[in-house]
């Protein structure tokens, strides 16, 4: 594992905590919606994506 790969998934973890705690706090359905949305996009920007190969 790469020292980017390791700091993006800290980043992540880091970002999950803290959505965790802003849903606990502010427990509406709609927010909830749109912290999962966020963190699905992350987590596939994350571990899916790939960046094309520079010419």
């Amino acid at each position: 594992m790469t020292l980017e790969r390791f700091l993006s998934v800290i980043a992540f973890v880091v970002l999950g905590v803290f959505l965790l705690v802003l849903v606990t706090k502010v427990a509406t359905l709609d927010l909830s919606i749109v912290v999962l949305v966020t963190i699905l996009l992350c987590g596939y920007d994350l571990f899916f994506h790939r960046v094309p190969p520079h010419p």
